[in-house]
């Protein structure tokens, strides 16, 4: 639907041009935050590679439950 800038808008073309508009906004809100949740998903994942491999590193798993005695 392109507008020209010299038409008149009757009250209602002008509300159906604004949800149409809002939508996409709307849309484009939702994209960007499910960008942004995978986004912090794999970095959390990344962090926890990081932590048990950190860990598997200071942990001895043949000795973990031996006693010292």
């Amino acid at each position: 639907m392109l507008i020209r800038k010299e038409q008149d808008l009757d009250p209602i073309q002008t509300e159906v041009f604004d949800i149409m508009v809002g939508y996409d906004v709307e849309q484009k809100n939702r994209r960007k935050q499910h960008a942004t949740r995978r986004l912090l998903e794999a970095r959390r994942a990344i962090e926890r590679h990081r932590e048990e491999k950190e860990l598997m590193s200071w942990i001895d798993e043949e000795s973990w439950f031996e006693d010292e005695h």
